[in-house]
């Protein structure tokens, strides 16, 4: 068993994280997104399948389309962080797994047969690395603001019109602004959640 990581990085990682509801209107680098996707690339998915993918829409005419979708609450939100990520779902993922997991020469053409199966895989996997951005973020220093309340349709034709991505969920990356923290909301315990067996 390997040394776990000392408090300072859980800390950052997840108890001191919070989600941010405002930020400061500073840009995040392309640099800093590309280095963002070099880690959360690594966070494990069954078959290694990697079906999500990123829209970083850190731009005014680029935040000019994507706000319209997005519920009033949340507008300001993501005017003013340095980029929200549309963190979305390639419907065709299983056409990269000869090269992604060629311990299985025949995985894409099981998928190709079960769309179902591939629907529900692509969903499973894509959540997970959406969550794997959120924890990356916060290691490299990026406070975020995950989000629901957004017209799906809407997002998807205006950035995904060929129809082969499908949005998941919104995530705003950058400097947070502290005044917009609302108090910490309390967790289940171990035992009101969980059994061993």
């Amino acid at each position: 068993m390997r040394s776990p990581l000392d408090d300072t990085a859980l800390d950052v990682a997840f108890r001191e994280a919070r989600t941010y509801y405002g930020f400061r209107n500073e840009p995040v680098d392309e640099a800093l997104l590309r280095r963002l996707y070099d880690l959360l690339k690594w966070g494990p998915t069954s078959m290694n399948c990697q079906p999500s993918r990123y829209v970083f829409v850190t731009s005014v005419e680029a935040k000019s389309r994507l706000l319209p979708a997005l519920s009033e609450a949340n507008r300001d939100k993501a005017y003013q962080a340095g980029a929200t990520v549309i963190v979305a779902t390639d419907t065709r993922f299983h056409e990269s797994l000869p090269t992604l997991f060629p311990s299985s020469p025949n995985a894409r053409e099981r998928f190709e047969a079960n769309p179902e199966t591939a629907r529900e895989t692509a969903w499973r996997n894509g959540t997970l690395q959406g969550a794997y951005l959120i924890v990356a973020a916060r290691m490299l220093g990026l406070d975020t603001g995950p989000m629901s309340g957004f017209d799906n349709a809407m997002v998807d034709g205006e950035f995904f019109p060929e129809g082969r991505y499908k949005s998941n969920f919104l995530v705003n990356l950058g400097i947070g602004d502290p005044e917009s923290l609302r108090p910490r909301d309390p967790r289940l315990a171990f035992d009101e959640v969980a059994e061993v067996l």
